[in-house]
């Protein structure tokens, strides 16, 4: 392996960033959404099918989530659902995180409840 591969290795993503498309077609595959806001951002409207993970609780534990699905993170813009799709790609799930987040998921316009 040549250095710049060795670079490349090193400052590379464990997980991927996906559009809310990307999520969708990953959905209907039986990945798992979750969602990493806050209780109270969590009122604010979510996508149906997500399970509600605050990053805080995530942080302390994964139980409950199967790593024999692909598991998508989504917060508010992107940033959280990053640090969430970091944490379980470090934990061997496959991990991925929404670009731009429920607000690219409301103006893609999918469904909220």
């Amino acid at each position: 392996m040549g250095l710049i591969d060795s670079l490349k290795k090193a400052f590379s993503k464990p997980y991927k960033t996906i559009s809310v498309a990307q999520a969708k077609e990953l959905l209907g595959s039986g990945a798992t959404l979750i969602d990493v806001r806050s209780a109270q951002e969590w009122r604010t409207g979510r996508a149906p099918q997500a399970k509600h993970v605050p990053l805080d609780r995530l942080q302390a534990s994964t139980a409950g989530i199967q790593k024999t699905h692909p598991v998508i993170a989504v917060c508010a813009s992107g940033v959280r659902s990053a640090l969430a799709a970091r944490l379980l790609a470090a934990k061997g799930y496959d991990a991925y995180s929404v670009r731009g987040g429920m607000a690219a998921w409301r103006q893609a316009g999918e469904p909220v409840r």
